[in-house]
């Protein structure tokens, strides 16, 4: 079915992340300590309370978190001063701020250019029905996408950077972009193509050039893309840190609507937070033949498996690379959302609302999914692998 061979001159082999080897499996990644807190307050504890309840301790103060939770984020601050902030009558939890990080890996092999996932998933037989995910409001909750990318920047609507808000949400890795290109790169005859060409992008930067950054910053990009009124978030990346307040806010997007996805790990254990969630689809990676990948994470809490072995796809500046990892399934499931969210709901609309919710999304895909491993639902693959022409058929 691949239609589109071209070979891509500027394919670029990567040296970077160097906490994951360019050869090899993915190894387990425990991810550093860190000395930041989470503060949560009572839903009704004002500004100037808050500033009350912390006293001296204003001055760790890294930002405050006010969109959709009543939280501060505090650094440095000694064990005495966290046990006082628990014993505040107005204080729900006080949790140290957990490392989450990115879910991919560098391979070496060019691909062409409509890669082998998005033909895989068979999303180019959806885009001749007029259907390519236009409207679709799609969040990127990563390393930032780039603002330079000729397949990218038409369909960038906006972002933000929760890291520093002084700064924007240009990508300083690349892995942000890879995601965002295997969403949404254009179908503009060059480069590559996304699985939902016409969708809408956003950029929600919460991750640092190496591919690492805080729940707390995650948090808040979350509740940014709530504010924003997007429809669905991609979130490859991931933290073994099962955190209250990291769950709060996933409740609060599936509450608001937003459908969620994210990667389930590459360590070949346990899906990891946000995937491990409820609220959550929790994408595992599999390579051409359908086989999973030996490092892609697996559990009761998977959902769907895609492709995401040797994936060609943007990057950083106006480059392309391939990457590997469950980073890279999870989007391929979100590309095909944004064409399943731009259907017709007909008679999957359980709760009778005219318009796709989570649980009649999840439905849609299930329809078409590719059944593997396991006859029905098992821990490696969930449903089956992804098939988003067949889900519309």
């Amino acid at each position: 079915m691949n239609i589109y061979k071209k070979f891509i001159s500027n394919y670029l082999i990567l040296s970077l992340f160097a906490a994951i080897p360019v050869f090899g499996a993915f190894p387990k990644i425990t991810p550093p300590e860190t000395s930041r807190v989470i503060v949560t307050y009572d839903e009704d504890v004002s500004d100037s309370a808050r500033d009350s309840v912390l006293g001296n301790l204003n001055s760790k103060r890294i930002k405050r978190l006010s969109r959709a939770i009543r939280a501060d984020v505090l650094d440095g601050i000694p064990e005495k001063d966290i046990f006082k902030l628990k014993s505040d009558s107005r204080v729900v939890r006080v949790e140290k701020d957990a490392i989450a990080m990115i879910q991919a890996r560098v391979s070496a092999q060019a691909v062409d250019t409509l890669p082998w996932g998005i033909d895989k998933i068979d999303a180019e037989l959806v885009w001749p029905l007029g259907n390519q995910g236009d409207p679709i409001r799609v969040g990127v909750i990563d390393t930032g996408i780039s603002s330079s990318h000729p397949d990218l920047i038409a369909n960038i609507k906006g972002g933000i950077n929760t890291i520093n808000s002084r700064r924007g949400w240009n990508d300083d890795n690349g892995h942000g972009s890879h995601v965002a290109g295997i969403i949404a790169a254009l179908k503009n005859g060059s480069g590559v193509v996304g699985a939902a060409p016409s969708s809408d992008l956003y950029a929600i930067k919460v991750l640092n050039s190496s591919g690492s950054g805080y729940v707390s910053d995650i948090i808040e990009g979350i509740d940014w893309a709530i504010m924003k009124n997007l429809q669905i978030i991609n979130m490859s990346l991931g933290t073994t840190a099962n955190l209250a307040s990291f769950h709060d806010a996933v409740t609060r997007a599936n509450n608001a609507g937003i459908i969620q996805v994210a990667a389930a790990g590459n360590d070949g254990a346990g899906v990891i937070y946000p995937a491990a969630y409820p609220e959550v689809i929790a994408v595992t990676a599999s390579d051409q033949s359908d086989n999973i990948a030996s490092w892609s994470s697996r559990g009761p809490e998977v959902d769907f498996v895609a492709p995401g072995v040797n994936i060609f796809s943007t990057y950083s500046g106006k480059r392309y690379a391939t990457l590997s990892g469950t980073s890279m399934a999870a989007p391929h499931v979100v590309g095909s959302l944004a064409l399943v969210l731009n259907s017709p709901i007909g008679t999957f609309d359980e709760n009778g609302n005219g318009k796709w919710d989570f649980s009649e999304a999840v439905a849609k895909l299930k329809v078409g999914a590719v059944d593997l491993g396991t006859v029905g639902f098992d821990n490696l693959y969930g449903w089956g692998r992804i098939d988003i022409f067949d889900s519309l058929k």
